[in-house]
């Protein structure tokens, strides 16, 4: 069953009473691998009601009570899902009057655990700089609840602040404007920090290490370990020009500061949109600027999800749908209309390749997902980005194009700015803006987009030039034409993208190369030798496809070099996958599982078969 009325992953009941504001007191023990401290939540009555709803998860409450007049307030846990538990709190009996409005204002004392699924705890030997321990959080999709105890469902937007008491040699970020820098002796200090804009609590973030920064734009810092600075500065140097021109499709920014945070190898995503913060994988420094689009992505997440956010993780695609759109559209302006339509045809790829694995008839395939009982980290991939892309564009192209749909999106996110809603919400609004076109309309398959598995209805017609030259090429590989018909010349003009397609084409194909093929290829064009991730990662995929053996410790070399879930999971299971290779995926998984995040070393080990339900460690 659902937990909630409004969120089937969260227990809290925001329609009873809500978080309007969160200020946490912290102080970061690496010793213990722990937070200890306290939260003071200011909360609004919505209903009649005497208990306040709140989701944890592994956290260890020490005392709840009333900031009023300091009085305890009786409390109790029970136990819910493998994610998350339930935290019932009897409201004070005497509230605070404010304007009409019933307001309470509570304060929880608390550590975390060592089993924190939000936070991951690296020892000095992984950083770059090798001398002092580094944190870092990841809440979305449901992990803040392991962090603070809140109301940890996208429905609920609240503004925050904090004091993070740290180490005097490490820095401290988060997801929100720094005020000040205090000493409190020689051995630490303290961190003050507001979030003015009103966030859901996936949104709450905190990195804690020997982090130095560079201004590379007027709202721009690039912060990172000292090794990488420079690198990590001359990578993102195009941000600005990026975010003016997010600007000019979605209306102003007003999240302040937007700046990078190149993280630590085992970060498990491309990139997280932290408000103020973005964080960075290290795996984007290919040295030639050609996997930026990723902070393209994240600032547009800027307007669609932290400004307007899906209600609750079953509606991801209206925050991931739509960023991939606003993404594409950053491209398509930057680098022409072409590029944006050849970033779409190899976002269909993905989106296909993805249905493949899971099946055509898998309800996980479909826009809208049912969540019930179901784990997000457990259900949301691809499919969500790239099919609510797909529709977006052929909602555009059907309604008239650009310049008919730009103007409702700056519209639709005007309107919906510091809310939550859902599908049903949006497509509403769709129907009011276009009120004169809703013909247009009744002719889209809204059930078939929504609700039903597998490949979009409709695929939108895109411009192939860009991928015309690598599919010729692909074809000719796959056919198996004489070896003097090829050249080191035959790549030579292509971007980065224009060669990860053409790998990722070889993939996915039904043909498999020879090993012969393979190391003439590497001859030719040095595969091997590229410092792009996205390239490596491909061509690694495709080695073990033709199974060539010195390649299967590479690839599970580079699976553990870094954390990024696009690269560990496929590695693994293409590993897992070659029976006569499939001890050594499971021993490599063993050895280094405990230097993954939660969410990748349990996505990993469900991929090795090693789990048979979301049990940790």
């Amino acid at each position: 069953m659902a937990l909630s009325l409004t969120d089937p992953n969260s227990f809290s009941r925001p329609d009873l009473a809500v978080i309007n504001h969160i200020h946490i007191n912290a102080k970061i023990n690496f010793k213990r691998k722990i937070f200890q401290g306290s939260v003071i939540l200011d909360i609004e009555q919505k209903e009649q009601t005497d208990i306040l709803i709140l989701d944890v998860q592994d956290l260890v409450l020490l005392s709840i009570i009333n900031v009023i007049d300091k009085s305890r307030l009786d409390y109790c846990v029970e136990k819910g899902v493998d994610y998350g538990s339930k935290l019932s709190i009897k409201l004070p009996t005497t509230p605070i009057i404010d304007c009409g409005k019933i307001k309470y204002k509570i304060k929880i004392d608390y550590r975390t655990s060592q089993e924190s699924t939000a936070l991951q705890w690296l020892s000095p030997e992984q950083t770059s700089g090798g001398k002092y321990p580094y944190v870092f959080s990841q809440n979305q999709a449901v992990h803040a609840r392991s962090m603070l105890p809140c109301q940890d469902t996208p429905y609920v937007k609240f503004t925050y602040s904090a004091e993070i008491i740290a180490a005097a040699e490490l820095n401290v970020l988060m997801s929100a404007i720094k005020d000040d820098i205090e000493n409190i002796n020689n051995a630490t200090k303290v961190h003050k920090f507001h979030q003015p804009i009103p966030i859901p609590s996936y949104l709450i973030a905190i990195a804690v290490g020997a982090i130095v920064c560079k201004q590379i734009g007027p709202r721009t810092k690039v912060w990172t370990e000292q090794e990488l600075l420079d690198k990590s500065a001359y990578e993102f140097e195009e941000t600005e020009i990026m975010l003016k021109t997010a600007e000019e499709i979605c209306g102003p920014y007003v999240w302040g500061p937007y700046d990078l945070l190149i993280l630590p190898p085992s970060f498990p995503f491309g990139g997280m949109e932290n408000p103020c913060l973005t964080f960075v994988t290290p795996t984007l420094l290919a040295g030639d600027q050609s996997l930026a689009n990723v902070v393209a992505h994240e600032i547009a997440h800027s307007w669609t999800g932290n400004l307007v956010t899906n209600a609750n993780f079953e509606h991801i695609w209206l925050n991931e749908g739509f960023t991939v759109f606003i993404e594409r559209k950053i491209a398509g302006r930057m680098y022409g209309w072409k590029v944006r339509h050849f970033n779409a045809l190899m976002g269909l790829q993905q989106l296909k390749n993805e249905i493949n694995i899971l099946g055509n008839t898998n309800p996980l395939t479909n826009l809208v997902i049912n969540l019930t009982n179901i784990d997000p980290d457990n259900a949301i991939g691809s499919i969500p980005y790239e099919k609510g892309h797909t529709f977006l564009f052929y909602l555009e192209e059907l309604l008239g194009g650009p310049e008919v749909f730009e103007p409702f999106l700056q519209n639709y996110l005007n309107t919906f700015k510091y809310k939550s809603l859902n599908t049903m919400q949006w497509k509403d609004y769709l129907y009011k803006y276009f009120s004169k076109k809703t013909d247009i309309l009744n002719t889209v398959n809204w059930a078939a987009w929504f609700n039903e598995p597998g490949e979009p209805p409709v695929i939108p017609k895109y411009d192939t030039t860009l991928t015309n030259e690598y599919m010729a090429l692909v074809s000719k590989w796959i056919t198996g034409d004489r070896i003097a018909s090829f050249s080191k010349n035959d790549i030579d003009n292509w971007t980065s993208n224009q060669k990860i397609a053409f790998l990722t084409e070889l993939v996915l194909s039904n043909k498999t190369l020879s090993i012969e093929q393979m190391i003439l290829m590497n001859k030719l064009y040095n595969f091997d030798n590229l410092q792009n991730s996205e390239i490596r990662f491909q061509w690694l995929r495709l080695s073990l496809k033709s199974r060539w053996k010195p390649k299967v410790s590479t690839a599970l070399e580079f699976a553990t070099s870094q954390g990024r879930l696009k690269f560990v999971r496929p590695l693994f299971r293409d590993v897992y996958a070659w029976k006569e290779m499939r001890q050594q995926a499971i021993d490599t998984y063993l050895a280094h599982k405990d230097k993954m995040m939660y969410v990748a070393r349990e996505m990993v080990a469900k991929d090795l078969h090693l789990v048979t339900q979301n049990n940790r460690d």
